[in-house]
């Protein structure tokens, strides 16, 4: 085998070379050839026949390029280089790729400003890897949602003295019984966020509610919100997570439940997330204010903006919008005192009751979905070492069993 420069125009295509290549794939290549250099050589035979290489040679002529290296084969029987040329393609086509893996080093090129047009991957194959617009955020003990979870809907699970219901957040009945003769100091919450959502994990997890038309998100909002606001004291302050691209509906709907938004608070995260736009998102929005009435508790000092500097951990296996507990604590702990109420009407992972958790607050949780109720509650089993107890039947949370367990 010898290697050497050929001139381009001394290469002779395989007449029968039954593998095509688009346009497209051309000046892919072609901007791979640009980034990189012609590093993967041309094979050809004795007589300047391309037996690998085809698509390389086309982009060079695109490039401009007068010669390509090439590796000169002259061992090859004539069968044996017609079998080649179908092989190399063919024995490529098998190989597969590791999403999570893939996902990773891509988010990895793109925060060192690569272009990453320049590795082959179009928009389409971008949009498959990559959510529109937000990603999983990671704190605490990996738990996957459980297939045949423990909890029902209309369950209340007392977690201490914390109350998690599994229920409808728009449904007055529900919130009240979640309630009781409690009203909240504050509401802090997540809603879906109406992009259908789907994680970056193996299990490609999904949110409920979180693919609907524009005016049943909204009146699925106004109806959680208007809940929330019979059960606020005067002055409670909110945080309003939500996606940009819906924050004309998330204002509407908090709007019209007669809450007044003072501030918008940017989390400015440590990466940007991958996406098919022309700007990567790297930042999410909350709503910030206060039920009016009274004034609201600020219990933090003078130099705080609205910019809230938070990394943003790896995907994970218990949400695919959780966010971090330090982002959260940092709401809380601004806004309340101890054993102060804290409500939650999209409890999600359970970020917000966890963080209460550990700040020596109250959260009263409602949560759609069983599944993510196990997850909750399996948060803070793990965390506290405690057993979350059934209200109704007096029962204890037994994941290890799947099965409530009659309390001793």
């Amino acid at each position: 085998m010898e290697y050497k420069k050929t001139p381009v125009d001394q290469l002779i295509p395989y007449a029968n070379n039954a593998r095509t290549h688009s346009e497209e794939q051309i000046l892919k290549v072609a901007s791979s050839i640009k980034e990189f250099g012609f590093i993967n050589p041309v094979i050809i035979d004795g007589e300047n026949g391309i037996i690998a290489g085809h698509c390389r040679v086309e982009s060079a002529k695109r490039l401009g390029m007068t010669e390509v290296p090439t590796l000169e084969v002259k061992h090859l029987s004539e069968a044996q280089k017609k079998a080649y040329i179908l092989a190399d393609n063919r024995l490529a086509e098998d190989a597969g790729w590791d999403e999570e893996l893939l996902r990773i080093e891509l988010e990895g090129l793109a925060e060192l400003d690569f272009d990453l047009d320049s590795i082959g991957f179009d928009i389409s194959e971008l949009d498959d890897i990559f959510p529109d617009e937000y990603d999983g955020e990671a704190d605490g003990e990996i738990i996957e949602p459980p297939a045949d979870p423990i909890a029902k809907l209309g369950d209340i699970y007392l977690l201490g003295r914390h109350r998690l219901m599994c229920g409808d957040s728009t449904d007055g009945n529900s919130v009240n019984k979640l309630m009781g003769e409690g009203m909240a100091d504050m509401l802090l919450t997540d809603p879906p966020y109406n992009v259908d959502y789907e994680g970056k994990t193996k299990d490609r997890l999904t949110i409920t509610n979180d693919s609907m038309q524009d005016d049943d998100f909204v009146m699925l909002l106004e109806g959680a919100f208007g809940q929330a606001v019979k059960h606020m004291k005067a002055g409670a302050v909110f945080y309003i997570w939500h996606a940009d691209s819906n924050g004309l509906q998330f204002r509407w709907a908090v709007a019209n439940v007669g809450l007044v938004v003072r501030q918008c608070l940017i989390w400015n995260k440590n990466a940007i997330v991958m996406g098919r736009q022309d700007y990567h998102w790297k930042h999410e929005p909350c709503l910030y204010g206060w039920k009016g009435g009274a004034g609201h508790l600020w219990a933090s000092d003078r130099k705080q903006s609205t910019v809230l500097e938070f990394a943003k951990p790896n995907a994970n296996k218990e949400h695919p919008t959780m966010k971090p507990l330090e982002l959260f604590q940092y709401c809380m702990l601004n806004n309340t005192k101890g054993d102060d109420i804290v409500l939650d009407l999209f409890g999600g992972s359970g970020t917000t009751l966890i963080v209460a958790q550990n700040t020596g607050r109250v959260c009263y949780m409602m949560e759609l979905d069983p599944a993510y109720c196990d997850v909750i509650i399996n948060r803070w089993q793990t965390l506290t070492g405690q057993q979350a107890i059934n209200e109704a039947t007096g029962e204890v949370f037994d994941v290890g069993a799947n099965k409530n367990t009659p309390q001793a």
